[in-house]
């Protein structure tokens, strides 16, 4: 994912703002213990965003500890004491990490292909130990890039059309986190708002370099215009924000509410203005 869904901090309480980043630091964790010091690299809040939600689908207590970062030794983070609950948004992490990868090496040219060249043989192993302890995870994140390679080698100019196999991955990843039949449907409707926003607002912050560049991007030619709409973007995106609430208000959330909120109600708005300059 982009980092896309991060929390209005301002508008956290200390102890919240605590768990949250305890939550960012286990992951991280999580990450090194499992696939490796370089698998650290693929963190970003938007996974610390999926292990929040899949750990509030539960009443498990979560209790913090103090521990030395691995990062910085001389430095006390708080960690979760218990990470159990951290292996598949990892996997998650690692598989669409190494799937980024094979499609950067199709799309890019010259130094920065043959960087990713380089890159894939590295994260090789820890990819195959992720996708074989969750090969469903696997499935989705293959079928996501090849439906996404699609549209772009068709040139698709459909922003719609051009967001749906992100959308179509979120959506069956969330739906991973429970086994509740009304909540999975919930989550897969939340999950595919999100991808969209997403794909949307990468798109958007992406366009200028893009045209520059001559890479695909399905928001070149909206209006008969190479430049970026915000008026017409920042609708959409609104849309996708006030669809995802709706979603996630009908879920049975058992920890963690205030910070689900802060993520969902004023996160991603904050987010998508600030990196938009609205």
């Amino acid at each position: 994912m982009f980092g896309y869904i991060r929390a209005c901090k301002p508008e956290l309480r200390i102890k919240e703002f605590e768990m949250y980043k305890a939550v960012y630091c286990s992951l991280c964790k999580e990450l090194g213990k499992s696939y490796g010091i370089l698998a650290r690299l693929t963190l970003s809040y938007d996974f610390t965003f999926l292990a929040m939600l899949y750990m509030a689908l539960n009443d498990k207590d979560c209790k913090l500890v103090r521990k030395c970062c691995t990062c910085n030794p001389l430095k006390k983070c708080s960690y979760l004491e218990d990470r159990t609950e951290l292996a598949l948004p990892a996997a998650a992490a690692m598989i669409l990490l190494y799937y980024k990868i094979l499609d950067n090496i199709s799309d890019e040219k010259g130094l920065k292909r043959l960087g990713y060249m380089l890159a894939r043989p590295l994260f090789g192993s820890a990819y195959k130990k992720a996708a074989k302890a969750y090969p469903a995870l696997d499935k989705i994140a293959k079928d996501y890039v090849e439906a996404q390679q699609k549209l772009e080698t068709d040139g698709c100019d459909d922003l719609d059309f051009a967001a749906e196999p992100t959308a179509q991955c979120m959506s069956q990843i969330f739906m991973l986190l429970t086994e509740d039949e009304f909540d999975k449907r919930c989550l897969e409707r939340m999950g595919y708002l999100i991808g969209r926003y997403i794909y949307i607002l990468d798109a958007a912050a992406d366009l200028s370099d893009d045209i520059k560049q001559g890479k695909y991007n399905p928001l070149k030619f909206i209006n008969g215009r190479e430049s970026l709409n915000k008026e017409l973007i920042a609708p959409l995106l609104n849309l996708c924000i006030a669809e995802t609430a709706k979603a996630y208000e009908l879920i049975n959330i058992k920890k963690f509410k205030n910070i689900l909120d802060n993520l969902v109600y004023l996160g991603l708005q904050d987010t998508f203005k600030k990196e938009l300059k609205i």
